[in-house]
């Protein structure tokens, strides 16, 4: 009788404690976590209207190009400095080489590359990329999953590609 009520009790345990680990999402958490610093940074920062798009990326346009709006397979050439939201760098090439790539291809994070998507040749731009614009719940190097990032960009040039219109 002992025996069979240790094995009903040890069951139900078990039981319990697949349901609680099943139940308790760690994802969720972090989540949260982010979403809660995303609020966080924009609220202490209400004065600067950073426009949020459809996909969640937020965007502050700091000064209006005057040049072309990139398309799909254009090249463009940027400067950039990407933070934390608390403000440390983690990645720059101001006063380096500036970075050179084809839109549309899936070579950068697609935050990124759809915020330069909205700025025109010659202007720069604020964005905050969420880390599903980003690197995801994985990380990469330094910055940890769930990990929005703010990228102060300068679009320098824009090259037409082959989907430019001709005039």
């Amino acid at each position: 009788m002992i025996k069979k009520f240790s094995k009903s009790v040890f069951f139900f345990l078990t039981i319990s404690l697949i349901v609680i680990l099943v139940s308790c999402d760690p994802a969720k958490k972090y989540e949260k976590a982010e979403k809660d610093s995303i609020n966080n940074y924009l609220e202490a920062n209400s004065s600067k209207n950073f426009v949020q798009q459809e996909s969640g990326l937020y965007y502050l346009e700091v000064t209006e190009g005057t040049g072309r709006q990139p398309v799909a397979l254009d090249t463009v050439s940027v400067i950039y400095t990407g933070k934390f939201l608390n403000g440390n760098v983690f990645d720059s090439n101001v006063g380096g080489n500036q970075l050179v790539f084809a839109t549309g291809e899936g070579t950068m994070l697609t935050g990124f590359e759809e915020g330069i998507m909205l700025m025109k040749e010659g202007g720069k731009a604020t964005i905050l990329v969420p880390s599903n614009l980003a690197y995801g719940t994985q990380g990469y190097y330094t910055i940890p999953g769930y990990t929005a990032l703010l990228y102060d960009i300068e679009l320098v040039k824009v090259a037409p590609g082959p989907n430019a219109t001709k005039k």
